[in-house]
This record gives C-alpha cells, sequence and structure tokens, in this order.
C-alpha cells in the first residue's frame, strides 16, 4: 500500500459538536483534504505548534512528551495515519532511539500534535485517502490570502461537517447507549461525544 504525505491545511470550530473542532490534512501532491474531529484541548496544542509566536509559560502535556523524549534521545521519526474504522482514524508514532525503531499506537490528534513539535511528516495510507478524502471548492485567490491563517473559513466548515458527519438518526436509543458504551470501552471519546449528542437530540 502506498503512502500519501499530508500537510496541515487548518483548524475549524464545529458549528455541529459542542466543543470539537475539525482538523484538515491536505494532500501534498494532490487537491484532497482529509477532514478529522478532535477535541478542544488537543486543538489548542496543535494551533500553538502551529503559531510560532505563542509559547504557553508552562509546557502543555505535548511539549512534555517532547522534552521526555529530548533528554532521553528518542525522535518522533514520523506518523501514519494508518486504519479508518466507524469515522475514526488510528494512528501510530514510528519512534527512534539507539538506532532501534519502534511503533507507538496514538490516537490521531495527539499524533499530529507530536509530529509537529518533533518536525516529523504524518502521512496516509492511499486506501484512506480514498475513502474519506473530500475535494473543496475554495477560491484558489482567497486561499493565497489566507496561507497564514490556521483558521479555516465558515462555507469551508459547513461542507466538512456534512461530509464528516457520523449518520445515527436511523438507529433506535437502545442501539445508540450500545454504541455508547462500545465507544467508551474502546476509550474512542470522540465518537462517544458524538453519540451522546445523538441521544441528548432525541
Amino acid at each position: 500500500m502506498s503512502l500519501v504525505r499530508l500537510n496541515i491545511k487548518g483548524i475549524s470550530y464545529s458549528q455541529t459538536q459542542n466543543g470539537a473542532y475539525a482538523l484538515i490534512l491536505n494532500e501534498v501532491d494532490g487537491d484532497r483534504k482529509l477532514p478529522i474531529v478532535i477535541g478542544a484541548f488537543e486543538a489548542q496544542s496543535i494551533a500553538i505548534a502551529l503559531e510560532k509566536e505563542i509559547r504557553p509559560p508552562r509546557p502543555l502535556t505535548h511539549d512534555l512528551f517532547k522534552n521526555f523524549a529530548d533528554r532521553f534521545d528518542i525522535v518522533v521519526k514520523q506518523v501514519i495515519i494508518h486504519k479508518l474504522v466507524d469515522g475514526v482514524f488510528y494512528s501510530s508514532l514510528i519512534c527512534e532511539r539507539d538506532k532501534i525503531e519502534e511503533i507507538i499506537d496514538a490516537r490521531t490528534s495527539d499524533a499530529i500534535a507530536l509530529a509537529l513539535r518533533f518536525k516529523a511528516p504524518i502521512f496516509t495510507y492511499k486506501n484512506i485517502l480514498d475513502k474519506a478524502g473530500i475535494y473543496l471548492k475554495v477560491n484558489p485567490k482567497k486561499e493565497s490570502e489566507e496561507q497564514d491563517s490556521i483558521l479555516v473559513d465558515d462555507m469551508v466548515v459547513e461542507e466538512i461537517e456534512a461530509s464528516i458527519q457520523d449518520n445515527y438518526s436511523d438507529k433506535s436509543l437502545e442501539e445508540l447507549n450500545v454504541l455508547l458504551d462500545e465507544a467508551v470501552n474502546n476509550e474512542d471519546y470522540e465518537k462517544a461525544a458524538k453519540i451522546r449528542d445523538e441521544i441528548s437530540k432525541r
């Protein structure tokens, strides 16, 4: 399976999910975008890493991990988004210490926050991009003007939300509660939040 390199396009606030953000990754040699729903803390951590001028007075969790890794000569070489199941992305950190490579499982939002701090490239497999990648109709002039902004245009947000919204409307309350328990047991809190929102709507 061939790997596709991704860059970070920006972050948008989710209109439909309280406290959630959409992280938009851009295909390096193409026009597809990969939108990923992340939590507020991870969005803040990624935004701080993107904005070079912002330096928190005390290290955030991802900064602490970076300091710890630096102290023990551990390098994150790359991040691979390797699996997509029920709208949830799974990622791995490819780390190296003393020329020995290790693969560590990570939430995608944490993996990307760390990739930024280690200046490590982000990849996904072509089949994942084929399945979840979307084309956004963005005005090229406007895009070049907003190149320095990490926040994404509202119309783009609506388009992203339409493409990543999991459809739980056809599920009964009983089925939703079972799915919620499964998501919590799997520590898939992003999915659990979506299901909880759907239950609240009922």
